[in-house]
Order: structure tokens, then C-alpha cells, then sequence
């Protein structure tokens, strides 16, 4: 008799967690760190700066020196957009080499396309479903520095929309590792 007593009042416990659960994976992680499938040596000069993105003006390049003031690197901010369509749906980061311009992105931890959130801190998406929630920290080791990056501010139009107008994203590069500060 005590065995069942005890089953039933164990049963509104075991229901609360089952609903709890599917909410606990909704707190997006703070940071996510992966390293890039190209591993070297290379130092930048550090540098920090904010970019805006709008539909009027969705793209973005900047030039990153290589720790003798040399131009070595080229960040790429593309918007992504429906098929026949000019609303944007999120934004991609690239980094390319511009010594070994064979990668297309070496923001990559992996050549190969995977779901793996390690793999997608380059795709600044802010669908719900992404593999990697749009206001985590992301922290990419690239040859011998660090790429930061850290969506701050967006805005939809309409509000209750898929379409972006407008985000602001965060950009670091360094050469010491940014998890060590804290």
C-alpha cells in the first residue's frame, strides 16, 4: 500500500520535469568556442569594432592585417535571402585567406557541411531552430588568434516577422585566447 502512495505522489514531480525539460534547452549557452579546420601560427593585428547591417546596406568587408601590417585576411558579411526575394533572413560571416584562397571560409571547424553548432558560428541566424542561438558568444580559433563574434542588436519588420531589418554584430580579433580574461 505504501509503494503506491508513494508512486502517486512521485507522479506530479516526474510530470513537472517532463514539461520543465523541453524549456531548459531554450537558454541559449553563453559562449561557444570551436577551432577551425586550419591550424597554424599566424598572428593579426587586434582589433575590435561593431558592424550594422541593414537591407540598404546588407554587406560588409574588412581587410585583417597580419601582425606585420600586411593585408593577410578578408571578413565577408553576406545577407541571406528567400529565392526571389530581397528580405533577409539572417547573415553569413566569412574569413578567407588571401594567401590560399582555395578556402572559401576557414571559419569552419569542419570542411565537410554538419549541424554541428561548432561547425555553423559563422551563420548569424536567428531562427529559433538554429544550430547555434543568435546571441551566444561565438569564439573561433583561426591558425594563432582568436575571431569573436557576438550578434548585439536586430530588429524585424514586421515585428512578428522572419525578415530581418536591421543587426548589429560585434567583431574581435586577438591573438591571446578571450576565455582566459574571464
Amino acid at each position: 500500500m505504501k509503494r503506491v502512495e508513494m508512486k502517486r505522489a512521485a507522479l506530479p514531480i516526474l510530470v513537472w520535469v517532463a514539461l520543465a525539460a523541453p524549456l531548459l534547452g531554450q537558454n541559449p549557452p553563453a559562449t561557444i568556442y570551436a577551432e577551425s579546420f586550419r591550424q597554424g601560427s599566424i598572428h593579426v593585428t587586434e582589433e575590435a569594432f561593431d558592424v550594422k547591417l541593414t537591407p540598404d546596406n546588407p554587406t560588409y568587408r574588412e581587410r585583417i592585417k597580419d601582425s606585420a601590417g600586411n593585408d593577410r585576411y578578408e571578413m565577408t558579411i553576406m545577407p541571406l535571402v528567400l529565392e526571389a526575394s530581397t528580405q533577409i533572413t539572417s547573415w553569413k560571416v566569412t574569413l578567407k585567406d588571401l594567401h590560399h584562397s582555395i578556402y572559401s571560409n576557414i571559419l569552419l571547424s569542419d570542411q565537410v557541411p554538419s549541424p554541428d553548432p561548432k561547425n555553423n558560428l559563422w551563420w548569424l541566424n536567428p531562427n529559433r531552430f538554429s544550430a547555434v542561438p543568435i546571441r551566444t558568444k561565438r569564439i573561433m580559433k583561426v591558425d594563432g588568434f582568436y575571431v569573436v563574434i557576438q550578434v548585439k542588436e536586430m530588429h524585424f519588420t514586421p515585428l512578428d516577422s522572419p525578415y530581418l531589418d536591421s543587426m548589429t554584430v560585434q567583431f574581435a580579433f586577438s591573438n591571446r585566447d578571450p576565455r582566459a580574461s574571464k
